[in-house]
């Protein structure tokens, strides 16, 4: 019985960890992928500008 509950409780244990990991990485991927579309964008108003000055 004792090993038993040693069993359910180590896998539970493993379970939630491998969850807030698994969890934490997308969400640094994301941030990641929003700062690029900002600096992204920020280059193509600065093109348009450039644009608009030359003509």
């Amino acid at each position: 019985m004792q090993k038993l509950l040693a069993m359910i409780l180590a896998s539970v244990f493993a379970a939630v960890t491998f969850n807030a990991v698994a969890a934490d990485a997308p969400k640094k991927e994301e941030k990641k992928a929003e700062a690029k579309a900002e600096v992204k964008a920020d280059a193509k108003k600065e093109v348009k500008k450039e644009e608009k000055k030359a003509h």
